[in-house]
């Protein structure tokens, strides 16, 4: 069973910026992290959980939600079997619980169903 675990997130000041990390374990040597396709998601109170970025198995592809194109990158470490978010210049709109969720596929998952794995997320919260 796969486990995702979130961290880094916090307080910043609008314009800041935060790297929020996701570490997998629980991986199986028929399984490693470099076969899953990752994804960052948001959920602020009272609205439903989105997309904010995608990277597929090997880092050559990515997606990002048209809010946080070009103010977040995302990246992935397989031999730490760690993905990033790198989230600049944020907007108080930004607020919210950030997940990150793992599908075993080489391709790139933009769909929040098709995700097996689910962290617990991680608080960010952008003052104006």
């Amino acid at each position: 069973q796969v486990q995702l675990v979130e961290s880094g997130g916090g307080l910043v000041q609008a314009g800041g910026s935060l790297r929020l990390s996701c570490a997998a374990s629980g991986l199986t040597f028929s399984s490693t992290f470099s076969s899953y396709a990752m994804g960052w998601f948001r959920q602020a109170p009272g609205k439903e959980r989105e997309l904010v970025s995608t990277i597929n198995w090997s880092g050559a592809s990515t997606y990002y939600a048209d809010a946080v194109k070009g103010r977040f990158t995302i990246s992935r470490d397989n031999a730490k079997n760690t993905v990033y978010l790198q989230m600049n210049s944020l907007k108080p709109e930004d607020t919210a619980v950030y997940y990150c969720a793992a599908r075993h596929t080489s391709l790139l998952v933009t769909r929040s169903s098709e995700y097996n794995y689910w962290g617990q997320g991680t608080q960010v919260t952008v003052s104006s």
